[in-house]
């Protein structure tokens, strides 16, 4: 009898739905970085050029304390999608789980027939023909130069690639670069080829941390042994054994059973687990074993046995899987608020970097006349152009409130080139000649604020370009000025 005169309609495989976010997570990785907006790329992390661009939007190495805001997005983001969804991430967006389905279901059982069927994860080749090894050879050779494909991928986030293949020209003076991505490459051909899913069981510390993430509504791969019937039993100290392997001794127990123990939920697992024994830290939530048992199922009229749902809903079967409860309302809510200082600090990026340092002697006092006296405090401006072209800056000073225009800059007196990406050294020099004090006792510090900026093309300060650092002017007292106050 057909599925559809039985009322079944088999939907669209969850291992299609896959391969088509694996194809637009390779796209992506593979794309964005060639993509720029006025020279700047969505993400690049450059050691060579000290520079961090996110969002199109330059930044200074200086500026990095971003970056843990970013790493803080990663994690909690993973951390939600655990709670809700299990090791979706793992079976869903992992490059891991990408490499090995490219290397296992396209390259050794589509493409070079080395593996029967897709179905069949459990079933090594028979490496004792020698039609086999070839074969192998060859998906080894077709992998390696998709792993270094790979690797330079991941390096084009750290070197952009306009800059990596000019580097590729003069090879021996960038070995460094080289050295990571073959090493890369070697690490994915051993990872994808001999590690295989071992990587996820073994090496992985996520599946370690994923059991304490989940909660009763977290939807994973869930076996349904209410209708299924019981194949594993818990021995008491934390062990399953299996009580059958056949239907006839599943009906025996329980008559009303509808598991076929077909096992193709276990062929098919490529982490080479029984779904039916349980929450396992090996499933990576590629739902294989949901799409098998719907095949199965599905032609004999009835649903899977082996669901994308939560232990509240088929195993205790409370009521229906509650997505949005306060946990993941939490987790939201801490996404938005780090989402939002990123870009508050984001926004205060600075596009001219100004450190300020006061010179080892505090003042310098000089008597052009018997009662005439020039006070002169002198400063070292460490400051970087962080635009893409060269541009002219200069300064302003701010004194306190009633001393407006009694300090002036003497050095430099006129506007300086800055070259981009070039920290540059310049002696400012502050200097009055009015009485801004009348101490006689010790020096007054008086607080100054000064103000740097680029000028454009009117030679107008711009706005844009333009910080503010804030400093002190030491006043000698009366005895070290020389002048007594009129």
């Amino acid at each position: 009898m057909s599925e559809e005169k039985k009322g079944i309609k088999i939907p669209t495989p969850w291992r299609i739905k896959r391969y088509y976010v694996y194809t637009m997570a390779t796209i992506v990785a593979l794309v964005l970085p060639w993509i720029e907006v006025n020279g700047h790329h969505f993400f690049l992390l450059s050691f060579d050029k000290m520079k961090l661009d996110l969002a199109f939007v330059q930044f200074d190495m200086q500026e990095m304390y971003l970056m843990p805001f970013l790493l803080m997005l990663m994690f909690i983001t993973i951390f939600g999608m655990t709670v809700m969804g299990g090791r979706v991430f793992c079976g869903w967006v992992c490059p891991q789980t990408v490499f090995r389905v490219i290397y296992r279901d396209l390259i050794e059982t589509k493409l070079l027939h080395l593996r029967k069927r897709i179905g069949n994860k459990q079933q090594e080749p028979d490496m004792s023909k020698p039609e086999n090894k070839a074969k192998k050879l060859i998906a080894i050779l077709i992998w390696t130069v998709l792993a270094l494909i790979a690797g330079a991928d991941f390096m084009w986030y750290f070197v952009p690639p306009e800059d990596f293949f000019k580097y590729l020209q003069n090879p021996s003076e960038h070995m460094t670069m080289i050295g990571f991505v073959v090493g890369i490459a070697a690490f994915l051909i051993y990872d994808i080829v001999f590690l295989k899913e071992n990587f996820c069981i073994y090496v992985c510390p996520y599946s370690r941390v994923q059991s304490v993430l989940y909660d009763d509504h977290t939807v994973m791969a869930i076996y349904d042994e209410h209708r299924g019937g019981k194949i594993y039993e818990d021995d008491g100290h934390g062990d399953h054994i299996k009580l059958v392997n056949k239907q006839k001794d599943l009906k025996e127990i329980d008559p009303n059973a509808e598991c076929t123990t077909c096992e193709k939920c276990v062929t098919v697992c490529p982490t080479h687990i029984d779904i039916r024994e349980g929450l396992q830290l090996e499933c990576i939530n590629c739902l294989e074993c949901v799409d098998a048992c719907t095949t199965v199922m599905g032609k004999l009229g009835k649903p899977s046995l082996v669901q994308w749902s939560s232990e509240y809903e088929v195993v205790e079967r409370k009521g229906k899987t509650k997505l949005f409860r306060p946990k993941i309302i939490g987790y939201i809510a801490v996404l938005i608020i780090i989402t939002i200082m990123l870009g508050f600090m984001a926004s205060k990026k600075e596009y001219m970097l100004l450190n300020i340092n006061k010179e080892t002697r505090l003042y310098a006092v000089k008597h052009p006349t018997a009662d005439k006296f020039v006070v002169d405090n002198s400063y070292v401006f460490l400051l970087q152009n962080t635009q893409d072209k060269p541009m002219k800056f200069y300064f302003d000073v701010i004194p306190p409130k009633g001393m407006e225009g009694k300090i002036r800059i003497v050095k430099p007196s006129k506007p300086f080139r800055v070259v981009p990406d070039v920290k540059k050294k310049k002696i400012v020099t502050l200097s009055t000649t009015e009485m801004l004090a009348d101490n006689p006792r010790k020096d007054t510090i008086i607080p100054i604020k000064i103000h740097a900026f680029a000028l454009d093309k009117d030679g107008k300060p711009s706005k844009k370009i333009s910080v503010y650092r804030d400093t002190i002017f030491v006043f000698p007292k009366e005895s070290v000025l020389g002048v007594k106050k009129q």
